[in-house]
């Protein structure tokens, strides 16, 4: 039987990707969830509560909830959770970049540390996806799309140098590591921002069709790809990908992505 983590799996991109290995009764899939009181529990479905990965005590509850059921050894950790404030050169925000690096980029790092230094937890074979996305390509920020949002893609491309980080710490494990472009979604952290407003334009689509899509990419997934930065849906919704990479309809999906 599987073991999946799932972190930041109660809305978005998270719930659809626990309900998506729910299907399968030979998964048994754990997913985290910031709040004291997460649905509750299915056959095949466990919520762990209170669960912020921002905070430094996330680590050490999930540890001594995964060794009080005696979990032996995680076969998927998938983190998805994520904050996203916008900023521009008039209105930067010190709070803002402080939660976001925090929550985008030193708590998944610390997380999969702790996970990698308990037992066999992280151990041959097991797989780590940590949801990143395109704007944390410095290759891939262009003039056309200008500058703003510091925090948001500043953290994220630490996420990719701490998941490269990682890969080489944990290659001769067999623990393969990578980052993903899930898609851009429609999703409630992207109308909060605004971005409703490109959903039409800019190819979105629901987490549902964004988790099927990264599920399907995770079973192709293996330590000869370790350390890499992945965009399981393709170019179709990377604004900068055809006056930086080339005419989309030559680039393959999936798309390995340039730092």
């Amino acid at each position: 039987m599987p073991t999946i983590l799932v972190v930041g799996a109660t809305r978005g991109l998270g719930a659809s990707i626990v309900q998506f290995y729910a299907e399968d009764a030979s998964n048994h899939v754990f997913a985290t969830a910031r709040t004291s009181n997460p649905p509750a529990n299915t056959k095949n479905v466990a919520y762990i509560p209170s669960i912020d990965i921002a905070s430094p005590e996330a680590s050490s509850i999930l540890i001594h909830y995964l060794e009080s059921r005696k979990i032996s050894k995680i076969d998927i950790v998938i983190v998805t959770a994520g904050y996203f404030a916008t900023e521009s050169i008039q209105e930067p925000s010190f709070s803002a970049q402080e939660r976001m690096y925090r929550t985008c980029a030193i708590g998944p790092t610390i997380l999969i540390t702790a996970l990698a230094n308990t037992g066999s937890l992280l151990s041959s074979s097991s797989k780590v996806i940590l949801v990143s996305s395109e704007s944390g390509s410095i290759t891939l920020r262009h003039e056309s799309e200008g500058g703003g949002n510091y925090g948001h893609h500043a953290s994220k491309t630490a996420l990719n140098m701490c998941a490269k980080l990682l890969s080489l710490d944990l290659r001769d494990r067999g623990v393969a590591v990578a980052t993903v472009h899930p898609g851009f979604m429609r999703t409630e952290m992207t109308k909060g921002v605004g971005f409703d407003k490109f959903w039409d334009d800019g190819g979105a689509v629901t987490p549902d069709v964004a988790a099927k899509s990264l599920v399907k990419w995770i079973q192709t997934f293996d330590i000869s790809k370790t350390g890499q930065y992945w965009a399981p849906r393709g170019p179709a919704d990377i604004g900068t990908a055809e006056p930086v990479l080339g005419a989309k309809d030559k680039l393959p999906t999936p798309l390995q992505l340039p730092w």
